[in-house]
């Protein structure tokens, strides 16, 4: 096991803790402090968009469900009437330059997975640009946005923010409470009293610490093909190779074991990038991977490669909470 993995399993106890870390732990927790507080007395400069914008993100490195919910929150405003923006980082994407647009018809390689995944599907207007303020200003420009979503960058505090989403995995929580390195904290846990509301993904319902959230299946969909089937098509106990490469893959596994498939495991590095070796077993099992990394395959895929398409199911609190933040926001 390499030291990556050990320092994972530190943080959410499969094995102790690194304690030598802990001074570099309580630096970093004081340097983000620091670092918000700046941007809170004023002493570093934000910017403040003209329409709202809510921020989704966590506080623990690693996936927890943020573009899930994204997802939801797009149509749940276009419901409403709103006409939808969704900036983002654009993590490991390599486009022409900064800002860009993305379109459904790009590589993950140039926009990102994530980026991807969320234009592929609702087909909102979306910008990518490391520097969040950037990407809102070059959406606004060339779009008619009635609310801005941005997806991740809790800590990226130059772009003021209406409101403040955390979601975390209910399964890892906040893993051993330390910041990074010692733990997986981007800052400390005390941030999680100043935001708006906190989502557990995988709760089974909503409590004093928060909303609940679930990730519901609803269909496998042939990765080279486009077809569309229940899980039901394939026989109960179907070994298949599922493939994995977000922040906690073993969610993942579960819920294709939930489903009746007989997985043999096979966990990538989140944003992880592909090729036909790297898919290659020594079996003829067919291939079910997540929708974040079959768009990442499209050119590789072959006709038993499936991704499992699943919809955010938040609680009906949640609901009840965000609609009247709408009506706050935008009346």
């Amino acid at each position: 096991m390499v030291f990556s993995d050990c320092l994972i399993a530190s943080w959410y106890g499969q094995r102790k803790p690194f304690t030598w870390l802990l001074p570099f732990s309580t630096l970093y927790a004081k340097q983000a402090v620091k670092r918000r507080n700046a941007y809170l007395n004023g002493a570093k400069e934000t910017y403040k968009a003209p329409v709202p914008v809510i921020v989704v993100g966590n506080i623990t490195v690693g996936g927890t469900g943020k573009t899930p919910l994204i997802l939801w929150l797009i149509e749940y405003c276009r419901s409403k009437g709103l006409s939808v923006g969704v900036v983002s980082r654009g993590y490991g994407a390599k486009p022409p330059q900064f800002p860009w647009h993305v379109t459904a018809d790009q590589s993950a390689k140039a926009c990102g997975d994530e980026p991807l995944l969320i234009v592929k599907r609702t087909r909102v207007p979306l910008v990518i640009d490391p520097v969040r303020v950037n990407a809102v200003k070059q959406l606004l420009s060339t779009e008619k946005i009635d609310i801005i979503l941005c997806d991740d960058g809790l800590q990226h505090y130059k772009l003021a923010r209406d409101v403040e989403l955390v979601v975390i995995d209910a399964a890892r929580g906040l893993g051993n409470g330390h910041c990074l390195p010692m733990g997986p904290l981007r800052e400390p846990v005390s941030r999680l009293s100043s935001v708006d509301a906190v989502i557990y993904n995988g709760a089974e319902s909503d409590s004093e610490q928060g909303f609940a959230m679930k990730l519901e299946p609803t269909q496998l969909i042939n990765v080279l093909t486009g077809e569309q089937c229940r899980a039901e098509f394939f026989p109960k106990d179907q070994p298949v190779n599922a493939i994995a490469g977000i922040g906690n893959p073993q969610r993942f596994f579960k819920t294709l074991s939930s489903l009746g498939f007989n997985t043999i495991e096979h966990a990538f590095n989140d944003h992880a990038v592909y090729t036909q070796d790297s898919l290659t077993f020594d079996n003829d099992y067919p291939i079910i991977m997540t929708e974040k990394d079959a768009v990442k395959c499209q050119k590789i895929a072959q006709k038993n490669w499936w991704y499992l398409e699943v919809v955010t199911a938040p609680s009906e609190g949640f609901k009840n909470w965000f609609d009247q933040k709408i009506t706050e926001l935008v009346n």
